[in-house]
């Protein structure tokens, strides 16, 4: 399953590589794909999207389930 989220505050390639890296640990999120321009995070895998919206805001980038 692929969620995808609203995320702000990404900029560059070392928000994308900031927002990677805190959720490269998280159980059940297979693979990660950020597009700066659009601003979105997608998620593939069996996540909580709750949790991983909570992981990409504790990292400092705002973010909520589109």
């Amino acid at each position: 399953m692929t969620t995808l989220f609203n995320v702000e505050n990404m900029k560059c390639g070392g928000c994308s590589s900031n927002v990677e890296k805190a959720l490269a640990d998280i159980s059940g999120v297979e693979s990660v794909t950020v597009d700066l321009e659009a601003k979105t995070v997608s998620v593939e895998g069996e996540i909580d999207a709750a949790n991983i919206a909570k992981v990409i805001t504790d990292a400092g980038y705002p973010a909520e389930a589109a």
